[in-house]
């Protein structure tokens, strides 16, 4: 495990990121949560949970399977905070650690499903993070997401322009990261599924979702030789 590389505590975020988002969760998120907990089985890893938005979607998934366990991280203590006490105004039973998603607290192969919404905009180290998710996650098990990424065009030009003052105001969020493609590189994982979802507003727009699996470590031992490759013909041939 990586060490933490930050200890975020923004107390001003936290209080208004509900009030702010509920109509928002209310009508543009809530199928797509949905889709993140559907079918969910075992054991289930929330990275970044935040204020606890996916708790009630946890909640029905329980209730449905009643030996799904669910754990939870995040590392900042006002929303954690608030998370604890979502999970009690809903009922669901969740283990709530402090962790950051670049540096989890959990053994190799613990998980069946590990979930990130709206989280990947603001991990300090995404690399590491994917890497810890990948070492968490059992072979085969699956990274399920909803994250907003750069846009083309001119509202990328402006997400690119405000992020600066939106990195301060919204608790390190980056509109401009390009998460989409970070995914669709990762060889960590295999890309079971991604859509751009016609939802949000400029700046925070578009939006992704989709299923990340995690490979087999015979199959990243693999894909490191054949990274080896070029580089050992090159050296033949000179």
């Amino acid at each position: 495990m990586t060490k933490p590389t930050d200890s975020p505590s923004h107390r001003l975020f936290a209080a208004i990121y509900d009030p702010v988002t509920k109509p928002a969760e209310r009508t543009l998120l809530r199928e797509h949560r949905e889709y993140l907990t559907e079918d969910l089985h075992g054991a289930v890893l929330d990275i970044g949970a935040g204020t606890g938005a996916m708790f009630p979607y946890f909640e029905r998934a329980q209730t449905r399977d009643s030996e799904l366990v669910v754990h939870a991280v995040e590392p900042d203590p006002h929303m954690r905070r608030r998370a604890v006490q979502k999970a009690k105004d809903v009922g669901l039973d969740v283990e709530i650690r402090s962790d950051g998603a670049q540096s989890l607290s959990y053994d190799d192969d613990s998980f069946d499903v590990v979930v990130g919404s709206l989280v990947f905009c603001t991990i300090p180290d995404v690399d590491a993070a994917l890497g810890e998710i990948a070492r968490v996650l059992k072979p085969g098990g699956e990274l399920r997401f909803l994250e907003h990424v750069h846009a083309d065009g001119w509202v990328g030009s402006v997400q690119n322009a405000v992020n600066p003052v939106w990195r301060r105001g919204a608790a390190e969020c980056h509109l401009n990261r390009d998460t989409r493609a970070t995914f669709e590189s990762e060889d960590r994982f295999e890309m079971r599924e991604i859509d751009e979802l016609a939802i949000g507003v400029p700046p925070v727009k578009p939006f992704i979702c989709g299923t990340l699996v995690a490979r087999t470590r015979s199959q990243n031992r693999w894909l490191g030789v054949l990274d080896d490759v070029p580089e050992i013909l090159g050296s033949v041939v000179r």
